[in-house]
Formats: structure tokens, sequence, C-alpha cells
């Protein structure tokens, strides 16, 4: 839905005002969402993202890639492409990691006892349901650190909702820690295959042949952003599709495998289970 023009004025001047003191800014449309990318750009087929410095780099001139689209460049806020966006936007959001701060957002009153209780007092801004604490200092941003706690900073966006009170204080170790995961024990599953034929070589005659495949199961898995139990299936089911009846699958090969999907969530009863049901489809359970 279009703005009045007013609006569109104080959100573009808003967007300028905070470009200007060094937080890279993006236009938000209704539902606190980045626009979409644009048709050049969906599903990552331009190769990058926008802003971002490294080779290949996606340098379409819309406000493509979400958070990746936030800039302090005045003329490219200001250009053609964003004054659709503009036009639409029903807020502005900034990259914090982008300015060397991470947002601490609070979403109901029980985050923000704990925060008053866990947390060294900083700058403080109100939020529809909560607050935003704001800290110096960037490091990874993730959702549901903990009940009602997301963190914004790199690879994330926050809405501005004004300047908030307080003076900022350095980003505290027990607001890092919060995205510290415990280090997860991987119990992989003895694989029994049945020998191959021809006195039990390898017929893919150099182990480089299956590391790579191993390798490339592993990226596979770590790059899956949805339907990850399938993905980690399909997977397991291809590495057993080629390197299953020859022998030359070692624990270590499987342990690697169940690592990087139970680093996406998988537990080590569905990591089992996939594998199990991958041998059975090829085959190979009766051994």
């Amino acid at each position: 839905m279009t703005q009045p023009t007013d609006i569109r004025a104080e959100r573009l001047s808003t967007a300028l005002s905070l470009a200007a003191s060094g937080l890279p800014v993006l236009p938000l449309r209704a539902g606190k969402v980045p626009f979409g990318n644009c048709p050049t750009c969906a599903k990552n087929a331009c190769g990058g993202r926008p802003n971002m410095k490294t080779p290949g780099s996606c340098t379409c001139p819309h406000p493509c890639h979400g958070w990746a689209a936030a800039t302090t460049d005045p003329r490219v806020i200001n250009s053609t492409p964003w004054a659709r966006a503009w036009r639409e936007a029903a807020g502005v959001a900034y990259h914090p990691g982008g300015a060397g701060l991470t947002v601490v957002d609070l979403d109901n009153a029980e985050a923000i006892a704990w925060a008053r209780a866990s947390l060294p007092a900083t700058r403080t801004v109100a939020t529809t349901r909560g607050e935003h604490w704001i800290y110096r200092g960037a490091m990874q941003g993730a959702n549901g650190v903990r009940s009602g706690v997301d963190i914004k900073s790199t690879m994330a966006y926050a809405r501005w909702l004004g300047p908030g009170t307080g003076a900022m204080a350095p980003l505290p170790d027990v607001v890092r820690a919060l995205t510290v995961r415990e280090p997860t024990t991987v119990r992989p599953l003895a694989v029994t295959v049945p020998a191959p034929l021809g006195g039990g070589e390898c017929p893919h005659r150099t182990p480089t042949y299956l590391d790579r495949g191993i390798a490339m199961a592993e990226q596979r898995i770590t790059e899956a952003r949805e339907t990850v139990h399938s993905t980690v299936y399909r997977t397991f089911l291809a590495v057993l599709s080629t390197h299953g009846r020859c022998g030359c699958l070692t624990e270590a090969h499987t342990a690697r495998l169940f690592t990087a999907a139970q680093a996406k969530g998988e537990s080590p009863r569905h990591c089992t289970d996939a594998w199990t049901n991958a041998l059975t489809t090829l085959g190979l359970s009766h051994v």
C-alpha cells in the first residue's frame, strides 16, 4: 500500500539521518519484513548479496537480499530503484552488526525482567511488546536464544523505533554466551555393508573420490535452509548408493555426516533413522 506523502518523506528523512550517523538502513514493508528480491535476484540467482565485501557480490540497485541491502550511501537510499520501496514502506530498519552494534530484543515482560537481573544496563528502546537493549560490539545474530529473547547483530536487522534512553554499554560476555551451543555428542551408527564382488577392492580406485563425496554431502546438509530432515535422508541415500556396496565407508565418514546433520538440529535418533531408512531403500539393511 502506498503511504501518504508526508509519512513517506518522514521515513526517507529518518533513513538518511541514520545513514549519516553510520547506521546502514533499509526499508521495511508491512509485517516488519524486508522487501523481497527482484526477479533477477530471486532465489539468489544473482549469486550474492549487495554491499557485502566478497567476490561476486550482487550489484542489484534494488533493496534486495533483506538485511544485506542495508546501506549508508545516500545515493542508493535516494535512488529511483529504492523509490517504490519507500512509497510502500511501513517502517525503517537498520543492520546493527554493520554499525558494530548488537540489539538484545526482549519480547515480553518475563524477558525484560531476566535482562534487568542478568545484563548490564545500556541504551534501551521501547518496542510494541517489549524493549531493545543496544550494546557496542557486534556478534552473530540468533533468534530464540532463550524464551522471548532474540539477538540482532550481524546478518540481521532491527526496526528503528527511536534513539532510546541511557548510555550505550560495551557488549558483555553474558550476551555473547547466549549463542554458544553445548557440544553435540555424535553417536555414529556402525554400518555393515555387503562385501563387493572382485575381492573387496574399491571400484572408485582412490580414497580422494570418497573424501570429496563426503565433503560435498556435508556441504549439502550444512546449506539446507528448509526441509532439513528430508535433505539429510536424501544425502545419506546418495552417499550410500555410491559408496554403500564397496566397503570403503568407515565410522569416521559416518560421524562426519552425522555431525553435519546434528549441527542443523537433527537429533542422533533422527540421524540413525535416516541412515537406516536409506540402507533399507537400497537393500543394504539385511546384512
